[in-house]
């Protein structure tokens, strides 16, 4: 039976989870919900995901919301199939969860600032908040240094394997690196450019992007 992720292919979160599956090969069917016609606020939606985010799960009896969340799921459940997303030790599994951990709470928030406000509410006609923009790229571009320091040192950023800690950055960064115009913050850093055209090279990604293009 198919896994039924509800939320739109668009969504940063959604391909997140989207693109775990997609690594381990499961299954799954994309319910879509209209995040532009707010139905992911609707009393239906909220039964599901009391928080009214995108994406939701559903796998047998299995309910389960949080990107993070599902792709650490499946990636413990089809831990011998693909890529060990996990890592293959207790001491590659605690790296692992400390860069999914910068990535959800140092990383994703400061680039969510740059994308609502440069692209997201311009695109919707609505006044953008520029000045916060500017200082989330200030506080990135510091960020992006320690990473640029690690990827001197290991090919991913967990150590020599793809792991989740390197696939929970690829939908946010790709809107820096395409949608946002602002790959000009990436100059100079030589290893974070090789490590961003190696996971976003990932046929499995392609594959991700290929739904957002029928989307």
């Amino acid at each position: 039976m198919a896994v039924k992720i509800y939320g739109c292919s668009w969504a940063v979160s959604v391909q997140r989870a989207i693109l775990c599956l997609v690594e381990k090969g499961v299954e799954f069917e994309l319910v879509h919900v209209d995040l532009d016609a707010m139905e992911h606020k609707k009393p239906e939606y909220l039964d599901l995901q009391p928080f009214g985010k995108v994406p939701y799960i559903e796998d047998g009896d299995l309910k389960l919301y949080e990107s993070r969340a599902v792709a650490r799921y499946y990636a413990a459940k089809y831990s011998t199939r693909g890529p060990a997303l996990l890592g293959k030790t207790l001491e590659e599994r605690a790296l692992v969860d400390q860069w999914v951990d910068v990535e959800a709470m140092t990383f994703d928030p400061l680039v969510f600032q740059v994308v609502f406000n440069l692209i997201i509410l311009p695109r919707l006609g609505v006044p953008s908040d520029k000045a916060a923009a500017h200082v989330a790229l200030q506080k990135l571009d510091k960020v992006l240094d320690i990473y640029e320091n690690r990827l001197s040192r290991s090919k991913y950023l967990a150590g020599e394997e793809f792991s989740l800690a390197d696939l929970s950055h690829v939908p946010a960064t790709r809107h820096l690196m395409e949608n946002a115009n602002l790959s000009c913050i990436f100059a100079g850093r030589k290893n974070f450019r090789a490590w961003w055209d190696d996971i976003s090279g990932r046929p499995t990604w392609k594959k991700v992007l290929s739904l957002v293009d029928r989307g």
